[in-house]
């Protein structure tokens, strides 16, 4: 008699238990560390069993990577999906900008561990979220120069300028608090009018001197 394996489905909920456990790993990692969390705490605190943890992730370093992993693609599909060239370009600027920060929502804690824990995993795995980091700054760039081509044609100050908008902008969650003085969409707003002020004056010549 012919024996047919057949390959095992992946249970209809699998995605979503994944995605539970990506985002309470993350809010463990963000409070106590990478270094000092274990897999077995881990478990316990996402309420299931080692067993079931292990058949998603067989490392720490496997989940590690995947919440930021996870993260920047979220970040970079909110994001293509905002650019519009058609749209004059500060509102280009500033629906990138909500469009970021709304990505931002509920991801606090895996902000922090992209931040944090990015550099603890294999020089391979870096690189491929590397990418997706330079992706994303990528976007931005385009629309900042867009703002004041002549200030930055043939000139360094693009990458400066990109990298000070997420230095504002990757931050955020540090002191931002729902429900308070402010909205995303209106510190989105903000953001962009300071950066737009800044570079619609820029003045490369003036900036750019050489010792």
């Amino acid at each position: 008699m012919q024996c047919i394996l057949m390959a095992r489905t992946r249970a209809k909920d699998y995605d979503d238990k994944r995605g539970a456990i990506l985002h309470g790993a993350a809010s463990v990692f963000a409070r106590d560390g990478y270094d000092r969390a274990s897999m077995a705490q881990l478990a316990g605190e996402l309420g299931v069993s080692k067993a079931l943890l292990y058949h998603y992730y067989n490392s720490k370093e496997a989940l590690l990577y995947d919440i930021i992993a996870n993260h920047l693609e979220a970040l970079v599909e909110a994001v293509e999906a905002a650019d519009d060239e058609e749209l004059a370009p500060d509102e280009r600027l500033e629906a990138l900008v909500t469009a970021l920060l709304e990505a931002y929502r509920d991801a606090d804690d895996e902000h922090r561990v992209q931040l944090s824990g990015l550099r603890l995993l294999p020089e391979a795995e870096q690189d491929e979220l590397k990418a997706m980091e330079r992706r994303l700054v990528e976007i931005f760039a385009h629309a900042v120069h867009k703002l004041n081509p002549a200030a930055f044609d043939r000139s360094a100050l693009l990458k400066p300028v990109t990298m000070s908008l997420f230095g504002m902008l990757n931050w955020f969650y540090m002191w931002f608090r729902e429900g308070g003085g402010i909205s995303r969409r209106d510190y989105a707003r903000l953001a962009t009018h300071m950066l737009v002020s800044g570079v619609t004056t820029l003045d490369r010549a003036r900036l750019v001197k050489h010792d």
